[in-house]
């Protein structure tokens, strides 16, 4: 698994907790079903968690998910768009 990878277990995420989710909801899902990656990606296995931060970031700028001030405090969102 690598750094760009990350996004897409953010939209899984997001799609498994019908669109919308906060960090721990996303975080706890990505281990879930992706630890045996993380845990042979190298560096990556010491900053997925920071690292989705900046992957949902991206997702934000293509418009995959809604920006955070449309969003709940703490919420992150699939846009319609996606």
């Amino acid at each position: 698994m690598q750094k760009q990878d990350l996004e897409k277990c953010v939209v899984a995420a997001l799609e498994t907790y019908n669109g919308k989710a906060n960090i721990i909801q996303v975080a706890t899902f990505i281990w879930q079903n992706y630890e045996k990656e993380l845990h042979t990606s190298g560096d990556l296995f010491f900053t997925w968690q920071y690292d989705i931060r900046w992957a949902a970031n991206r997702l934000r700028q293509k418009g995959i998910v809604r920006a955070a001030d449309i969003s709940p405090k703490g919420i992150w969102e699939l846009s319609s768009r996606s």
